[in-house]
């Protein structure tokens, strides 16, 4: 096989709550990952604000946009300007009192190449998702680039092994999370340890079931609460890209920003699968109990 190595920047930042200075930010690190030789940069989700998910306020449906709207395009421009394929992640305004958590792919030439739209939803204490976003109505299917396709999800997708397999039955040769995740104060070190630790564990799990490299883009630092009601997140960083059989081809640290170029072999991927045929040996005839809610 020819060979077919993609660098690919994991930009792992902190945000404020200043939407243009986020902006600038993101456009100056895109501008050093491709001065540093990368060809695919990957953002973290909801990169231009604060996670505001953290309450429920009307207002901060303000933050909303259409993908078309001046931002995207500034980012667009950055990838044509740079010749680099992007993932962004939008608070996208698709109607009034519709919006979605979308991840926009932007090819090397400035086009927009695919869109998707999170698909799992949660809701949970601090992660107030529900409120601000309607769910994903694109379903799971990868985004042709000039750099071959890519299965993009979001953040909470990352626990679910369906939304992966599915990805890899229709093609994707990578996956890739743009994610918002962290610790909450209350918790013992302990079970906050656990918490990251599962986080990295299922997500290697989908690169060694599918036998496809996974890169998770993850924020860090700290963000209050603005209602007070918790201890606000602790971004934990740690982005990552694992191998095909899941093994670490880089982590990132879980306490400060980073850009870092990560070389991943794509043809690995065929490989392992000659070696590890899952898809093969798939019992497909057996599985509509998947189907179901729960089957009682």
């Amino acid at each position: 096989m020819t060979q077919r190595i993609i660098p690919v920047a994991l930009c792992q930042q902190s945000y404020g709550s200043d939407v243009a200075a986020n902006r600038q930010k993101n456009l100056h690190a895109i501008a050093r990952a491709a001065e540093g030789g990368a060809k695919l940069v990957v953002l973290s989700e909801l990169h231009d604000s604060l996670y505001f998910c953290q309450t429920e306020n009307v207002d901060t449906h303000d933050l909303a946009h259409p993908l078309d709207a001046d931002s995207c395009r500034a980012y667009a421009e950055a990838a044509r300007r740079h010749g680099v394929v992007l993932v962004c992640s939008f608070f996208e305004k698709r109607a009034p009192g519709i919006s979605h958590n979308t991840s926009v792919v932007y090819d090397a030439d400035g086009s927009e190449a695919g869109r998707y739209r999170k698909m799992h939803i949660p809701d949970d204490p601090a992660y107030y998702e529900k409120f601000y976003f309607t769910p994903g109505d694109l379903g799971f299917h990868p985004i042709q680039t000039s750099l071959g396709k890519l299965g993009v999800l979001v953040c909470w997708d990352q626990w679910f092994p369906e939304a992966a397999r599915i990805m890899a039955l229709s093609g994707a040769e990578m996956l890739i999370y743009p994610t918002a995740i962290g610790l909450e104060s209350t918790d013992t070190p302990e079970e906050q340890q656990r918490q990251r630790e599962a986080w990295i564990t299922v997500q290697r799990g989908h690169a060694v079931a599918n036998g496809l490299p996974v890169v998770t883009v993850n924020r860090v630092g700290y963000e209050p609460d603005p209602s007070g009601a918790t201890g606000g997140i602790q971004f934990w960083g740690s982005s990552f890209v694992a191998g095909p059989q899941g093994e670490f081809l880089y982590q990132a640290p879980t306490d400060r920003e980073e850009i870092k170029i990560v070389e991943i072999d794509m043809n690995r991927g065929e490989q392992v699968r000659r070696w590890w045929p899952f898809l093969r040996d798939r019992r497909i005839d057996a599985y509509s109990p998947l189907l179901k809610r729960f089957n009682d």
